[in-house]
C-alpha cells in the first residue's frame, strides 16, 4: 500500500514537471516594435470642444511647462502617426509640433535630460505640455512624481511639406518665424467677440478668425500676427498670469 502511494506521488510529480515544462514553451503575447517613423503634419483636430491647429513647419520651438506621462492604458494603441505606442520606448505626445519633430526635454527639478520624438497628440489637461511615454519617463525621473517642470526645444523638425502649387510668401513664414497666439474658439461669433472685448485692453491686436471646420463655422479669438516665436512663447506666458491658461502658440500657414 505504501509502494502504491509512492508511486501515484512520484507520477503527479512527473505530471507537474511535464505540464511546466510545456506552459514555458507556449508563445508570449508581444507588442510589436515599431514601424519606421512616419512625419505627419496634421488637419486642425477638436478635443473637449477645444479646436488645436498643428504646426506645419517650425525651424526653431521652445516652451517651459508642466510633462506627464501615459503608460499601460494606450500601450499597443495606435498614435496620431499610425505607429503603435509602446510604452517601454522613447517617444511622447505634444498637442501642435508637426509629428516626427525630435525635441530635448529638461527636467528642472532634478536637471536630467533627454532627447524625445513626437509621434502622438496630447496632453489635453491644462497647463500640460508634453506626455512623455513610460520609458522616457522613467529616464527623466517623472514616474514616481507624475509631473514635472520642464524645458522642451526642437532639435531636428520635419522637412516643410511641398505643396504643388507655389505660392509667394513673406521671407518670416518660410523660415517658420511666423506664430500668433489662439485663446479659444466658438461655434457662436458672440462668445469670440465677447473673449475678443475682455483681451483689448491688454492686446489691443487681438481679433477674430472666421474658418469652416467642415459643415461647423467656427470663430477664433487670436492675438498677433506672425510674431517672431520668441514673443510669441513671452505673450503666451504672459497670458497664462493674466487668467487665460488655455491660450496656445498657432503657426501661422
Amino acid at each position: 500500500m505504501k509502494q502504491t502511494n509512492h508511486s501515484q506521488r512520484v507520477r503527479i510529480f512527473c505530471f507537474v514537471i511535464c505540464l511546466f515544462f510545456l506552459c514555458s514553451c507556449l508563445p508570449k503575447k508581444k507588442i510589436l516594435s515599431s514601424p519606421p517613423p512616419k512625419c505627419s503634419f496634421g488637419k486642425p483636430y477638436k478635443i473637449k470642444h477645444k479646436w488645436y491647429y498643428p504646426m506645419t513647419y517650425v525651424d526653431f520651438f521652445e516652451q517651459k511647462g508642466i510633462a506627464s506621462w501615459y503608460g499601460k492604458q494606450f500601450h499597443g494603441r495606435k498614435t496620431s502617426n499610425g505607429e503603435t505606442y509602446n510604452m517601454y520606448e522613447i517617444s511622447a505626445a505634444h498637442k501642435t509640433l508637426p509629428l516626427g519633430t525630435v525635441v530635448r526635454v529638461y527636467n528642472l527639478d532634478n536637471k536630467k535630460s533627454l532627447k524625445v520624438r513626437i509621434n502622438d497628440r496630447g496632453p489635453f489637461i491644462r497647463g500640460r505640455i508634453i506626455d512623455l511615454s513610460y520609458a522616457a519617463a522613467r529616464r527623466l525621473g517623472v514616474v514616481q512624481k507624475g509631473t514635472a517642470k520642464v524645458y522642451i526645444r526642437t532639435i531636428s523638425t520635419p522637412p516643410p511639406f511641398k505643396k504643388k502649387r507655389i505660392r509667394k510668401q513673406p521671407v518670416e513664414i518660410a523660415n517658420g518665424n511666423c506664430f500668433q497666439i489662439q485663446v479659444g474658439a466658438f461655434g457662436n461669433r458672440l462668445n469670440a467677440e465677447s473673449l475678443c472685448n475682455r483681451l483689448k485692453p491688454l492686446y489691443n491686436d487681438s481679433h477674430i478668425i472666421s474658418t469652416n471646420e467642415g459643415r461647423q463655422k467656427l470663430f477664433r479669438v487670436v492675438i498677433g500676427n506672425c510674431m517672431p516665436q520668441k514673443k510669441a512663447v513671452y505673450m503666451e506666458q504672459q497670458l497664462g498670469l493674466h487668467g487665460f491658461q488655455e491660450a496656445f502658440i498657432v503657426a501661422q500657414n
